[in-house]
């Protein structure tokens, strides 16, 4: 019987557009700690995926998506956790704050082709998606 604390977690995360511009937020959490990500976090019991990714921006960055759209899914194995990660692509007309001290030091808006590094693992993933329309990423990236 497996442990539950060593199963694997749903999580949620989206690339948000602005201007022609991805928001990107440096980590400083224990999970991608200096990694730069989009913002996301945990399917809780009960909700939909998308409930889930619109809850997880509003308290990161304090800003509604418009124009959700799936984009993928991801099975990650990295920074010793195991994930099935869903994302989305989203815009907002609204400019995002840290909400969550504890979580981000910096946040800005991008070009796509000259982003920071290095990236949070499930961002690289879904760069891939949005960029050739693959949906589905089952390689192991076990450290």
């Amino acid at each position: 019987m497996n442990d539950m604390k060593n199963m694997p977690k749903v999580g949620v995360g989206v690339l948000i557009f602005k201007n022609g511009k991805l928001l990107m937020a440096r980590r400083t959490s224990e999970l991608g700690n200096g990694n730069w990500g989009t913002g996301g976090g945990h399917l809780e019991f009960g909700e939909t995926p998308e409930k889930a990714i619109k809850r997880e921006i509003q308290e990161e960055y304090g800003i509604e998506l418009k124009s959700l759209k799936f984009l993928c899914v991801c099975n990650i194995i990295k920074y010793g956790k195991h994930y099935i990660n869903i994302g989305f692509t989203a815009a907002t007309e609204e400019e995002p704050k840290i909400m969550e001290p504890e979580k981000f030091d910096c946040i800005d808006w991008f070009d796509i082709e000259s982003l920071p590094e290095p990236l949070f693992e499930a961002v690289k993933l879904y760069l891939i998606s949005y960029k050739t329309g693959k949906i589905y990423h089952s390689e192991d990236f076990s450290e």
